[in-house]
């Protein structure tokens, strides 16, 4: 069950992977595309711009060749209608156009001073201008005093047509560069657009085309997402039960084990109270021989033999102490597979504890040890309470705090300092001291069962710090320590507030 859900879980995580990778190149394109038609539209734009003022230039020329056109003609039939009827309403619109006319080629000259072939062209027309209108003058100023009419005004109207020719090839020449530019630049404007709506168009299709892919990726991503999520469903619901039937086999497993721990120490008890008891009885009986060979050697000594005297004195006693202290050694051993296997069988209670009265508690019941080995015990600072089983908790710290004192280094005045702070939703507390340190091998060692590291000086079974962790275990934190040869260690224990229920 549990390699189905790794499986699957494999199977989410690699498409998961690729689509984030598709989905983040899909918007970068996407992005890249935006900026790349907003760029060139623009630069487009700005073209465009340019175009259309050269165009409306253009334009503005072309409007004062035909001002020029228009007052031209305005001024001669002026002039026409004063030789005929000499009313001064033509002299007076003849007077207009004829100031009119320089400043429009004036103008003229000033649009197109950008190009060369204008330029020219108004050079050209600037004196047939001032020719005719000095000759149109000249005309009317004879007709003005001809008082008797001797002159012809016919005459005076056919006068100068060259000149006339001549202006209007000029215009005509400046209005055809004009539609020649005119052209040019309706026809860039035209390719501009073109340009601008390909850009625009072209950069929405990729977009399209970039959306339509990032709907299918997203729906086929969900359409995974959905599949596994129903796999999922299917494999939790067989995985509860297979975590439930775990859990009564782990529970069965270790009640077998506490029941299987009793009854071993139970039944071995029984055989070392008769060896217990039959040393006893020797020791007992070793007494009246000792009496009998001191007699003998008083008496008569060349009855004993060395062997015996040795067997007797020397053998049997030493004989004894071993067996006495192997059975007390043995003895130890079994109770504390009993105490470790009534804690396992003992039920937890949560209530609220006063970790600093705890603490107080715990150093008051080692002062005896504590001034023995001339240290001291303090607590840092306020420690933060739990809502656990007080009687765990006293047995944790009573344990390691004893462990602490009975390692200090000699020659150095002992020093155990116990502090704790808040983590989230669990309680830390540490227990440093300056003994004599556990090297970094030894770290996992002396939490092991009936294991113990460094010198063998100090009496114990290497039970005291496996009951610990048992309980630290059992009450849902986890215990640690960190510490270097000779310069002390800190076991640092991890609770939450609360206990959880079984």
């Amino acid at each position: 069950m549990s390699n189905a859900v790794a499986e699957l879980l494999a199977r989410h995580d690699r498409p998961d992977l690729n689509f984030r990778r598709l989905l983040v190149g899909a918007v970068a394109l996407a992005i890249l595309v935006l900026l790349s038609a907003s760029v060139a539209t623009m630069i487009l734009l700005s073209q465009s711009q340019d175009i259309t003022r050269w165009v409306n230039h253009t334009y503005q020329a072309e409007h004062v060749v035909a001002d020029m056109r228009v007052l031209i003609a305005r001024d001669e039939s002026a002039r026409r209608g004063y030789l005929i009827t000499h009313d001064g309403v033509y002299m007076n619109a003849y007077r207009e156009s004829a100031t009119a006319l320089p400043r429009e080629l004036e103008r003229f000259g000033a649009l197109t001073a950008d190009n060369p072939r204008q330029q020219d062209a108004e050079a050209r027309l600037q004196p047939l201008i001032t020719a005719k209108l000095n000759e149109q003058a000249n005309s009317l100023q004879a007709a003005a005093n001809d008082a008797r009419g001797q002159i012809d005004p016919a005459t005076l109207i056919r006068e100068n047509r060259a000149s006339a020719l001549q202006i209007r090839d000029a215009l005509n020449a400046m209005m055809a560069e004009e539609g020649r530019l005119l052209s040019e630049r309706t026809e860039a404007q035209a390719v501009n657009a073109t340009m601008l709506l390909a850009v625009v168009l072209s950069s929405s299709v990729l977009v399209a085309l970039l959306a339509i892919g990032a709907f299918l990726l997203v729906r086929r991503y969900a359409a995974d997402l959905d599949q596994s999520q129903t796999a999922l469903k299917v494999l939790n619901a067989g995985l509860e039960d297979e975590v439930g039937r775990r859990t009564a086999d782990l529970t069965r497993a270790n009640e077998e084990i506490q029941r299987f721990a009793y009854i071993v120490s139970h039944d071995l008890r029984s055989p070392l109270v008769n060896v217990m008891g039959f040393t006893a009885e020797l020791e007992t009986a070793a007494k009246p021989l000792r009496e009998l060979v001191a007699r003998v050697k008083a008496e008569a000594p060349a009855l004993l033999t060395r062997q015996a005297t040795e067997a007797v004195e020397l053998d049997l006693p030493e004989s004894i102490t071993f067996i006495r202290s192997s059975t007390q050694k043995m003895d130890r051993l079994i109770n504390a597979i009993l105490r470790l296997s009534r804690e396992g069988r003992r039920n937890l209670t949560a209530e609220p504890v006063d970790m600093a009265a705890v603490l107080q508690g715990v150093i008051a019941s080692l002062k005896q040890q504590t001034e023995a080995r001339g240290a001291s015990i303090a607590i840092e600072g306020p420690l933060p309470d739990l809502v656990n089983d007080r009687l765990a908790v006293e047995q944790v710290f009573s344990n390691v705090v004893e462990n602490a004192l009975k390692y200090l280094k000699p020659g150095r005045s002992g020093r155990i300092v116990i502090r704790g702070r808040t983590e989230g939703a669990m309680r830390l507390y540490e227990v440093e001291d300056n003994g004599r340190g556990i090297d970094a091998k030894d770290h996992e060692r002396v939490f092991e069962l009936f294991r113990r590291a460094g010198a063998q000086d100090q009496p114990g079974e290497g039970i005291g710090l496996a009951h610990v962790r048992a309980l630290v275990h059992r009450l849902g934190g986890t215990i640690t320590v960190a510490s270097e040869l000779d310069r002390g260690a800190t076991f640092r224990i991890c609770l939450p507030e609360v206990l959880a229920k079984a």
